[in-house]
């Protein structure tokens, strides 16, 4: 199972990318596996200011629905569109093109409160 070391981790396996800041948020290689085979992927809050821990959107697969969580409280700035086609892509490249929402960081604060990739690791056994 892939942990890429430049991104960040939530207790609720959303992978966070940080690039000054604006932050690319998705779910992890870990969550996708355990959810299985992706048909959905709903999120509209674009333009909406989200709390940290807040639900943004939810994700549907063939046995389950999950609600995302955002990891830091930010802006929704965009959301990645291609998903409404093709929601399978979560399953088949979660950190790259499987990306979710990409936000404006509104309380950097909230990056020191996220799971390094060993954390991460260990919190889910790997």
């Amino acid at each position: 199972m892939n942990f890429p070391a430049e991104l960040k981790y939530t207790k609720d396996h959303e992978w966070v990318k940080l690039d000054g800041n604006v932050a690319t948020i998705g779910i992890t290689e870990f969550a996708q596996g355990e959810l299985g085979d992706i048909v959905y992927v709903d999120i509209n809050s674009v333009g909406k200011e989200v709390s940290k821990e807040e639900v943004f959107g939810t994700i549907e697969a063939v046995k389950t629905v999950s609600d995302l969580f955002m990891p830091v409280t930010g802006t929704v700035t965009e959301i990645n569109k291609a998903l409404d086609s093709a929601p399978e892509t979560v399953n088949t490249d979660p950190y790259g093109q499987g990306w979710m929402v990409k936000i404006t960081v509104t309380n950097p604060a909230d990056v020191e409160g996220l799971l390094s990739a060993d954390d991460y690791k260990a919190l889910v056994g790997a």
